[in-house]
């Protein structure tokens, strides 16, 4: 029984606008436009048979209310000109900077049109192969907790634990990496980011859901009413949800 990462789910209220957004930073194809869910993936991706994830920007009636996301996506680049005109690039789509703490740091922080943050790395080697996603990292209190529960959750390969992160990737070695990483700041409002899961071939939804609660996830109630996908929470509080294939 498996479940692996497919989707980062990115609540706007234009998901269109949001959607074109991600789709031309990453130079991926659009789709869903007008539907309420707007896809940004590279071509080919299969949602069945992820190897990595894609975007997927949900409408929904409320702004963003959180100071900073708990999630984000930190983007890759090959060298430091390559790194300033996706910048460029991207504040003539509408991202503009954001100011999070960071301080003083080689990467650049900008937000969505909607102010979802995201970063633009500067080089790093560990990412070349990723693909224009290096990593999605996920806020947390403690990443040797984390580990324990989304190691046993998903069948990513598990890279390094510390005090201070918990890093995985796909276990075909491909596509971004998984970070949750320590931070001081409490969670106050539900996730604008999130994961959306898939089980593979042949595993049954409910079964997975069952073994996720007995893992520790609680059941998440967003009014979501009836609907095909589950919504969880971690030991933390993170929402994720597990989706059903067909």
């Amino acid at each position: 029984m498996t479940l692996r990462p497919v989707l980062v789910n990115i609540k706007a209220l234009d998901d269109s606008a949001v959607g074109r957004l991600w789709a031309e930073a990453l130079g991926w194809s659009v789709t869903g436009e007008g539907s309420g869910a707007t896809a940004a993936k590279p071509v080919g991706f299969d949602w069945l048979d992820p190897v990595g994830v894609c975007i997927d920007v949900i409408a929904v009636p409320e702004p963003k209310t959180a100071t900073k996301n708990r999630a984000h996506v930190d983007l890759a680049t090959t060298s430091a000109a390559h790194q300033a005109g996706l910048v460029a690039r991207l504040k003539a789509l509408g991202a503009t900077p954001a100011h999070v703490g960071q301080g003083d740091v080689p990467w650049t922080v900008l937000a969505d049109p909607e102010g979802n943050e995201f970063c633009v790395l500067e080089p790093r080697e560990m990412y070349r192969g990723t693909g224009p996603i290096a990593r999605v990292v996920v806020d947390c209190a403690d990443p040797r907790a984390m580990a324990r529960f989304w190691d046993e959750a998903m069948d990513w390969t598990l890279h390094e634990v510390t005090d201070d992160h918990a890093v995985w990737r796909s276990a075909k070695g491909v596509g971004p990496y998984l970070e949750f990483l320590r931070s001081p700041d409490v969670k106050t409002v539900p996730d604008r980011v999130h994961l959306d899961l898939v089980p593979d071939p042949g595993d049954d939804k409910a079964a997975e859901v069952a073994r996720l609660r007995a893992l520790g996830a609680a059941d998440l109630d967003v009014g979501q009413g009836d609907v095909p996908w589950t919504c969880l929470t971690d030991p933390e509080g993170h929402e994720f949800c597990v989706l059903a294939r067909s």
